[in-house]
């Protein structure tokens, strides 16, 4: 296959018109998406009068799926309200309490005196240099039992949890 300037012609027509390259290789048949790419850039057509590419459409949003009652008919359902948190969980928030550092030899525990056995818990702010692990025997995993309970969480409880967080940013601001 060569490029006569009859193909030449109808490449630069199509490519001017926002055809893609597999489209252009289509019609003039008998050439590569490959070939055309190249030809476009030996010839310097580097512009377009529109883009080859579709036009992105914004996202579909899914729609609720229809209930029906007992008797067949459509239920128009209202949009729930949250339910409202009871004033013993927001207490519990606040009821967990830091256990402080263990200290060993006086000292609490540091990235360089830990060891397998013992709570990875971090206690305070990283950057502090009063910063610590809780350093507690730890039997299983990284964390004592305390802070295994807190961090180990079954998924209702955590959803809880969030929920009553969310409740008291609610009421607080």
């Amino acid at each position: 296959m060569s490029w006569n300037d009859e193909r030449v012609n109808t490449l630069k027509k199509l490519w001017a018109e926002g055809h893609s390259a597999s489209q252009i290789a289509k019609q003039l048949g008998g050439v590569t998406r490959n070939a055309v790419i190249g030809k476009v850039h030996r010839l310097g057509l580097s512009g377009r009068a529109t883009p080859s590419r579709p036009v992105k459409r914004p996202p579909r949003l899914a729609r609720p799926k229809p209930r029906f009652m007992a008797d067949g008919t459509a239920a128009v359902a209202a949009p729930a309200a949250p339910a409202p948190v009871p004033a013993l969980a927001i207490e519990r928030v606040s009821a967990i309490k830091p256990l402080p550092p263990l200290l060993v030899d006086g000292t609490p525990a540091t990235i360089l005196t830990l060891r397998d056995t013992m709570c990875k818990w971090p206690i305070g702010d990283p950057a502090d240099p009063k910063f610590a692990f809780c350093g507690r025997k730890s039997d299983c995993g990284p964390y004592c039992a305390e802070h295994a309970q807190v961090a180990f969480q079954p998924a209702r409880k955590r959803e809880a949890r969030k929920s009553e967080y969310d409740y008291v940013r609610r009421i607080a601001g």
